[in-house]
């Protein structure tokens, strides 16, 4: 459902076919059309003060062929991406997620510090004709499918426990078609959610023992 490709500092998501895209990554964000979903890693070196990074990004893309795609940036290693898939009554989603708790925050208590960066990419694909309503629902709980699986990883943060990152960033990818809901006593809700679940917590759990050292 999703083919992955590596090309360190790429990670390229090519769908089986162009789909309705809807997202709030820094290239291509919103209500698109497109075949593959890209990672580009970046590095301090990377992202100087004042530099415009959706214009920058947007060009790397482009001179690699690519601008057609969705773009995310990432400061995780595109190696430690992890893929998940799960099907329910004959609906299949899958997750492609990297995950870096650098900058992770306890929803409505913002952290004021200097600290690594890192951030939360992930690309959803439900193999299902959806209204872009049901888009949007899908999307809900795939947000929710992350936030439950940062929970579990249980990072604990001076103003609780991590829910995500201040950097999050979601494409949740579906065939136009007339499934009007997409909730969690849905088939595709229910398989959205186990995708994303299991493609996070793998990745929550790697960063964690990296930095303690395992």
């Amino acid at each position: 459902m999703i083919e992955v490709a590596l090309d360190r500092p790429w990670l390229i998501a090519r769908l089986p076919a162009p789909m309705r895209l809807l997202s709030w990554a820094p290239h291509r964000p919103g209500w698109v059309t497109a075949d593959r979903v890209i990672w580009r890693e970046v590095r301090d070196r990377d992202l100087g003060p004042g530099l415009d990074a959706e214009a920058w990004l947007g060009e790397q893309m482009s001179a690699r062929g690519l601008g057609l795609a969705v773009g995310m940036l990432t400061s995780r290693d595109v190696r430690r991406h992890h893929l998940a898939s799960s099907a329910v009554e004959g609906v299949r989603a899958a997750c492609l997620a990297t995950v870096g708790l650098g900058n992770a925050e306890a929803v409505g208590r913002r952290l004021v510090s200097e600290r690594v960066a890192g951030t939360i990419n992930l690309l959803v694909v439900a193999e299902t004709g959806l209204t872009e309503a049901a888009q949007l629902e899908a999307l809900s709980i795939a947000v929710e499918a992350r936030t439950a699986a940062v929970l579990e990883a249980g990072l604990v943060l001076p103003t609780g426990l991590a829910t995500g990152t201040g950097t999050d960033c979601l494409v949740m990818a579906c065939r136009p078609g007339e499934g009007r809901y997409a909730g969690l006593h849905t088939a595709v809700g229910e398989a959205v959610g186990a995708a994303v679940r299991e493609a996070v917590l793998g990745g929550a759990r790697q960063w964690l023992a990296e930095r303690n050292g395992g």
